[in-house]
């Protein structure tokens, strides 16, 4: 549940959110067409399934309290995922407009999971 609720986040992020300017700064004009979008898509949320599953490992073997499920997801996205993708982008010399997109949908999306884990315990 934790995983859908991210690929969630993605959708409504890169979607009505973000959609146009994610596309002006990757050069992204045409969206995916027939296999190639249910690649795309089913390798996000296997992607996202494994980064919420080391999330649920996490909070697992550390026993974690309510407030800091929530700190160790957010952490995850701005500790961990943020950096690399900086890593990467000034190394591609993206834009810091695509970097922020794209740090806050992990951001947002590893709270969300966080959140939804939470509610499960």
């Amino acid at each position: 549940m934790a995983s859908i609720a991210f690929f969630a986040v993605g959708a409504i992020w890169y979607g009505v959110l973000f959609g146009k300017a994610w596309q002006r700064e990757t050069g992204i004009t045409e969206a995916p067409h027939g296999a190639q979008v249910g690649k795309i898509m089913v390798l996000t949320l296997a992607f996202e399934m494994l980064v919420v599953l080391m999330l649920e490992h996490t909070i697992a073997r550390t026993g974690a309290s309510d407030r800091a499920i929530m700190m160790i997801a957010i952490g995850f996205g701005l500790s961990i995922m943020t950096p690399a993708i900086g890593i990467n982008y000034l190394h591609q010399r993206k834009s810091l407009t695509l970097f922020l997109i794209d740090a806050g949908h992990f951001v947002v999306g590893m709270a969300l999971a966080g959140a939804v884990l939470l509610s499960l315990r």
